[in-house]
């Protein structure tokens, strides 16, 4: 049905979609558990009110990517896990941390909510901290030294910050009153955040590898790949001038805190992607190399074709369904 040297071009691509979708859907979730400490505990109700019906789905892209790295991908999977064993540990371990104190904050009598919103708070940080280390160390071509740890820190502190954004621009867009006017101070401590990351992101990745510096800088990819970093500048110009002007009398442009900060994370993704293309492990393995036998990848399609529309569809259906702004949170 297709063509064996398009295989692992789809599988890359579809691994790359779920990872992407999983940055954006968890990422806000994972940003409103950052935010807990700023919040009252009635406010804190809302918050989690405004992900509850979303959060544990928004998973289901990470075990889906990480599923196609195994299945499509296994000489990859290994040495990329094997290289990340740790960040990986720590990051599994905030996700059942926060999906614990989730549920069992609903259980807590009343003023006994406080450890659990504390538990998951530390979640969300462990989570959102691991997943950002892991991104730099990938940067840095999997390699571990002083100098690709210190990197690392700071695209874990980045990306933190960067969730937190997110899920600040989401508070924003789902509730209102007093707790969306301080979700948008929030917001305008956070952008600095999406700034700094993408900014040392963009920074390190070309000094990374020779060939990554020419796909950036000669011509006339450098003519081609302008309008990113033009298209990002100009969006976090949009971003503070609305952050300013919000809320507004009317909730107009609510929503757009949020998009943009989809919109940034959708640019940087692919900045990232048309960088390490066609490799899958930096600079050492491509997708075609570590791609799993063609007999398998064909069938391993014809499943991904079934269960995708489907996750697809019931992810659509829950945000249809639970549109709106956030209520009080209730456990009747």
């Amino acid at each position: 049905m297709f063509h064996p040297e398009a295989l692992p071009l789809i599988f890359a691509a579809l691994m790359g979609a779920s990872i992407l979708l999983y940055v954006v859907l968890d990422g806000f979730d994972l940003g409103v558990g950052l935010l807990f400490p700023f919040a009252t505990e009635p406010e804190r109700d809302r918050m989690i009110a405004s992900i509850g019906p979303f959060w544990d789905a928004n998973e289901t892209w990470l075990v889906l990517a990480i599923g196609l790295l195994l299945v499509a991908f296994p000489t990859a999977h290994g040495t990329i896990l094997t290289a990340l064993y740790l960040p990986v540990a720590v990051m599994l371990i905030g996700l059942i941390l926060r999906g614990v104190a989730f549920e069992f904050r609903a259980k807590a009598p009343l003023g006994h909510k406080k450890p659990w919103d504390t538990a998951f708070w530390a979640g969300s940080l462990m989570t959102s901290l691991s997943q950002g280390f892991m991104l730099g160390i990938y940067i840095m071509g999997l390699e571990w030294s002083l100098a690709t740890m210190a990197f690392a820190t700071l695209t874990a502190g980045a990306l933190t910050v960067a969730y937190s954004f997110i899920g600040a621009g989401w508070v924003i867009f789902k509730t209102d009153g007093a707790l969306q006017l301080k979700a948008v101070h929030w917001a305008k401590g956070g952008i600095w955040g999406v700034v700094l990351g993408m900014g040392a992101v963009s920074a390190a990745t070309p000094l990374v590898s020779q060939r990554i510096f020419d796909k950036w800088f000669s011509f006339p990819e450098v003519v081609a790949l302008a309008p990113l970093p033009l298209m990002s500048a100009l969006l976090v110009a949009l971003l503070w001038l609305s952050l300013r002007r919000l809320p507004t009398r009317d909730d107009s442009f609510a929503w757009f805190p949020f998009v943009g900060a989809v919109v940034l994370m959708v640019l940087g993704f692919f900045g990232m992607a048309y960088s390490f293309y066609p490799y899958i492990v930096p600079e050492k393995m491509t997708i075609w190399q570590a791609a799993a036998a063609t007999e398998s990848l064909s069938i391993i399609l014809v499943g991904t074709l079934v269960v995708l529309p489907v996750i697809l569809g019931y992810t659509v259906l829950a945000y249809v369904i639970f549109r709106g702004k956030a209520t009080k949170l209730s456990y009747d």
